[in-house]
């Protein structure tokens, strides 16, 4: 195999990756398009790979381990494609983590060589099993001299399924990627779609889905491409029509029709703090933890809105580690003044030695709720916290040491990086007619974790909250793709999504997953505005509550055992 194969896989990889997020060193800056997604890159990087796959199946070479070239092809993309997804993970390590910069450049792309593993094989297995549909349309005599229309029929099943296996094959390479050893789906093909007109299948079929969609097209245009050079008009006509039916006119009639499936629950003022802690100082005493102390503290203490949201960890210590007399004045505050109409979330850690720590938040409000044990300076106080909600899905190195990975975490200066896992189930904040679901970091990746929530639709969530602190990684573009993420929530379940994170991007974000206001990233301030809680179930929400992803699995399992049946007997009529 010629070596311009792996580096064209190579760059679709990066334009892949770029597809999530255009980074502003390309010129994004100067083009205005720094930090946005583009479906229509995402799409044709894949088409790409899918033209790299079919003229490997396609040669006219005898070999018989032309999946292996395969495996290769769709290894390289899928690597490429993660690390310029998710390059930013270099900063945290080297830049926060002390990490030598070579070891961190290798970390980054080790992670991506493993995570490629299972799309390298959905590559493979595409390879060999449409290689047989090839070899019993060429065991057919004049199958490229003549455009006989008896053919046309069988060419375009071919077209339709290799398009159908292809789809379920990588949908089935993300499901491992993002549900496997902890999952980490992060820059999965439908999160490109947050402005295309595939996003109007969200509701329907979720990001996973939407990715399938995608690919699934991406692999139909060469395959068109393919009969249309062979004169097969009948056949790259037919399988057109049913890209187009998928890709655009479905979208459009869904978009026309403005199917709603959540109704308008209260409207709530908010405000939503970014308090911009320099993250190399964020840990230490006297900068960043007093900063942090003093900025939030004064933010708190004179909030007119009925809800503020600070990011994660926004209080860089444990409660028993502050004086009694900040939390008494944020009581004051919150639980005994104003009538009882206000409500703050705080992020902070929590815990202590032999009981084990978490990430968490907490709510101080006037109901009435469980007591933390909080002391300083040999002093106890009982501090009442109306609400506390612990990180369920930790990011591993960060948050917890996998087995056997000790030895990598002690390269890295970072605190904080053994979270307990045995926390308590969470619930939403009931506050003043809205349902409240607190979310911290990435854990708004994994939507069918988020659809758990939704299993009872009188207790579902009426608006999702995402604290954050991304500035583990520099001014990259994480945010921009966390934010993007956000918006795939929003989408998904119709419901309003409201962030508030350390150096960007807190913003608002409506039911329709548009952003109606957001703060400059790196920098100081509050944003305030108002959100639309919902009510209702979007079908994925429903499904996805009950089910998970179960039947995406089993969809694509199926697809792949009818259709690699079938071109199991197809290649043996024709070897």
């Amino acid at each position: 195999m010629q070596m311009w194969t792996f580096t064209v896989s190579v760059l679709a990889g990066v334009m892949h990756g770029f597809s999530m997020a255009w980074p502003a060193f390309l010129w994004g800056d100067a083009l205005e398009i720094s930090g946005h997604a583009s479906g229509l890159l995402q799409g044709l990087s894949m088409a790409l790979l899918c033209a790299l796959l079919l003229r490997i199946a396609s040669t006219e070479s005898p070999e018989k381990r032309l999946w292996l070239q395969g495996f290769w092809v769709a290894g390289l993309f899928a690597t490429s494609a993660m690390a310029s997804t998710w390059g930013w993970l270099y900063v945290s390590m080297h830049r926060y983590g002390g990490m030598p910069s070579w070891l961190a450049a290798v970390a980054v792309l080790s992670l991506a060589m493993a995570l490629s593993v299972y799309f390298a094989a959905a590559g493979g297995v595409w390879v060999a099993l449409f290689r047989r549909w090839i070899l019993m349309a060429r065991s057919k005599e004049t199958r490229y001299a003549k455009n006989q229309p008896e053919y046309a029929r069988e060419e375009f099943r071919h077209g339709l399924a290799g398009a159908l296996m292809f789809a379920a094959l990588w949908t089935l390479a993300e499901l491992c990627r993002g549900q496997w050893l902890t999952g980490f789906p992060w820059g999965a093909a439908g999160y490109a779609h947050t402005d295309s007109l595939l996003a109007t299948y969200l509701p329907w079929v979720g990001v996973y889905g939407v990715g399938a969609i995608s690919n699934g097209f991406s692999m139909a245009l060469p395959l068109m491409i393919a009969m249309w050079m062979a004169q097969r008009t009948q056949a790259w006509r037919g399988l057109a029509f049913v890209g187009l039916a998928l890709a655009v006119l479905v979208p459009l009639a869904l978009e026309t029709t403005g199917t709603q499936f959540s109704q308008a629950a209260q409207t709530m003022k908010v405000r939503l703090l970014q308090g911009n802690i320099p993250q190399d100082e964020k840990f230490i005493p006297g900068q960043g933890v007093k900063l942090a102390l003093n900025w939030y503290s004064e933010q708190l203490l004179n909030n007119p809105e009925p809800l503020v949201v600070t990011p994660e960890t926004a209080i860089p210590v444990l409660p028993q580690q502050l004086p009694p007399a900040y939390w008494q004045r944020l009581q004051d505050k919150y639980a005994h003044a104003n009538d009882g109409q206000q409500l703050a979330l705080i992020g902070l850690p929590m815990g202590e030695a032999g009981a084990g720590y978490s990430n968490s938040v907490i709510a101080i409000s006037p109901f009435a709720g469980s007591s933390v044990e909080a002391s300083a300076a040999g002093a106890k106080t009982n501090t009442e916290f109306a609400y506390r909600y612990d990180k369920q899905h930790l990011v591993p190195f960060g948050e917890f040491v996998p087995p056997f990975f000790q030895w990598f975490v002690r390269l890295m200066n970072i605190p904080l990086g053994e979270f307990a896992h045995d926390r308590p189930a969470p619930t939403v904040v009931s506050w003043q007619g809205q349902r409240l679901l607190p979310q911290i970091c990435y854990e708004d990746l994994f939507g069918e974790e988020v659809a758990r929530y939704f299993a009872n639709e009188s207790e579902a969530p009426t608006v999702l909250v995402n604290m954050s602190n991304l500035a583990w990684f520099g001014d990259t573009t994480a945010a921009a793709q966390h934010l993007a993420i956000s918006r795939i929530r929003a989408l998904e379940f119709q419901r309003p999504v409201i962030r508030a994170t350390n150096t960007g991007r807190t913003a608002l974000i409506d039911d329709k997953g548009q952003v109606k206001a957001a703060l400059p990233a790196f920098t100081r301030g509050a944003l305030v505005g108002e959100f639309e809680g919902r009510t209702g179930l979007t079908p994925y929400a429903q499904w996805t509550s009950r089910w998970g992803l179960k039947p995406l699995w089993l969809i694509c399992f199926a697809i792949v055992l009818v259709l690699g049946l079938f071109s199991r007997r197809s290649g043996a009529r024709a070897l």
